[in-house]
């Protein structure tokens, strides 16, 4: 299973060796897709969790048993196909490669289950074409 979350984390805990605990507590895998964390500041982390969906629900109680705020990420990337000008800007910014080029109709293709949403693309896009919907 496969869960999507948002990690708010308070001052006092932005230190905690969370993926650490996730792996060896929990038995899950963590993807870090974005992050924003500095000591003694609140901290920001969006993490894919990988593992079995009772661990999953289990680590998820324990960190917000640790002042954590969890929330599941619900987020997508959208793209307007009528401002969209398949400049093909977005796929050089894009890690996994979800936005490409089609090869011979050099349109832009996405592929959402690729998608990471790491927004990366949003501001690469002149024409504002990619945005991000909840």
């Amino acid at each position: 299973m496969k869960k999507r979350v948002t990690l708010t984390f308070p001052k006092r805990t932005v230190q905690m060796p969370l993926t650490y605990r996730l792996a060896k507590d929990f038995n899950i895998a963590s993807n870090i897709i974005r992050a924003q964390v500095a000591p003694n500041q609140v901290g920001k982390l969006v993490l894919e969790l990988l593992g079995d969906i009772d661990a999953i629900e289990a680590a998820i109680d324990w960190m917000q048993s640790q002042e954590i705020g969890v929330s599941l990420a619900s987020r997508e990337i959208t793209i307007n196909e009528e401002q969209c000008v398949d400049c093909g800007l977005c796929t050089g910014v894009c890690p996994t490669e979800a936005l490409i080029l089609e090869p011979d109709t050099f349109k832009l293709s996405f592929r959402r289950s690729l998608c990471i949403v790491c927004e990366q693309c949003i501001p690469a896009c002149p024409v504002q074409a990619i945005s991000t919907t909840f």
